[in-house]
């Protein structure tokens, strides 16, 4: 299938409105893209193929090595989609149902995912009650927050503006109503933050003002966006400009060997760049963030841990893109060990 070179996306409005499963934002990406290469108006295009080497670059792995590899894939299987019924209902199931790790016949390694044949009425077919973004705003975005804010705000962009809910928006972020407690670090760190991305990056930009409950003090529960064109952006990255940006590795002899596997799983929330003794300093900080819930068993406990450490990961990577960090391990222990003063403040 001929592709443009722009690689439009489109996607329905209520895809885009469910909350986005905890992806991080190389699985965000990797969507985007695999919504990019399908045809929406041919289902017979539901399966999609990347070389290896792309697929390395877009999910952002250091080291490919079997085990991170097959930790990327089991992640990305085990993505579900939650949409509401009707009567008050819901129905769940996964984006994608196999994923193929094979070589082609030239002797290359390739990577083919095929959409869940449910989640297929959300990906084809489809003739009203959608949006089109082009490939290259995704691109460039440094933090899953900043990537679905685009989506959420690029959705509304022909209206102007929209008012979410506080924790609607935690939600269709991907985060935890409990994330950010406090009005002033959801601000820094996602508002804030994405203002300036998508400003900088992508075709749309924004304003934004609390809105709060009535009455005298009320509190902060809902946001008003205002959305309008961006035409003061850097040029648009394509996809094969992205997949050639030269920062990837494939020596497999890079692998590092865990002990535990409890940190090995978490080390994919960092993209396997620090080791176990760091990741078990990251590990005791989040049991201090997160407390364990009643009946929790100890895999859904990591889970979350995997999942904060995920959005935190994302932070840093940002953070990087503004300003130069010298230690990236200890810039992370600090912005978990806020998370801590934060809570202990509420």
């Amino acid at each position: 299938m001929a592709i443009k070179k722009n690689f439009l996306i489109e996607k329905r409005n209520v895809l885009n409105e469910i909350r986005s499963n905890n992806m991080n934002l190389q699985e965000l990406r990797f969507f985007s893209i695999y919504l990019a290469k399908i045809n929406a108006r041919d289902i017979s295009t539901r399966i999609v193929r990347f070389p290896i080497k792309d697929f390395q670059k877009i999910m952002d792995m250091i080291r490919l090595n079997i085990t991170q590899l097959q930790h990327t894939i089991d992640s990305l299987l085990c993505k579900i989609v939650s949409l509401p019924l009707e009567n008050g209902g819901f129905t769940k199931f996964q984006l994608f149902k196999q994923c193929r790790f094979d070589k082609d016949e030239n002797g290359d390694w390739y990577i083919e995912i095929n959409a869940h044949d449910e989640a297929l009425p959300l990906m084809f077919e489809f003739k009203d009650k959608y949006f089109t973004y082009e490939l290259w705003n995704a691109l460039r975005l440094k933090s899953s927050n900043q990537l679905r804010m685009y989506e959420i705000l690029k959705q509304y962009e022909k209206l102007g503006e929209r008012t979410i809910l506080l924790d609607e928006l935690k939600g269709l972020l991907g985060l935890n109503v409990s994330d950010y407690p406090r009005y002033d670090n959801f601000k820094m760190r996602v508002l804030d933050s994405s203002q300036e991305a998508l400003s900088t990056y992508t075709d749309i930009k924004f304003t934004y003002e609390p809105v709060r409950k009535r009455g005298k003090g009320g509190k902060i529960n809902a946001i008003r966006f205002i959305i309008s064109r961006n035409n003061n952006y850097i040029d648009p990255l394509y996809l094969a400009d992205f997949i050639d940006l030269p920062n990837t590795s494939t020596d497999d002899s890079m692998e590092i060997e865990f002990e535990s596997e409890r940190l090995e799983f978490l080390a994919g929330a960092c993209n396997n760049e620090f080791n176990e003794a760091e990741l078990q300093l990251f590990h005791d900080l989040i049991v201090q963030i997160l407390p364990h819930k009643i009946n929790e068993t100890i895999k859904e406990f990591e889970i979350r841990a995997y999942n904060h450490l995920q959005h935190r990961y994302d932070e840093l990577n940002w953070r990087s893109s503004q300003k130069e960090i010298k230690n990236r391990f200890a810039y992370l222990r600090k912005i978990l060990e806020a998370d801590i003063k934060e809570n202990q403040e509420i």
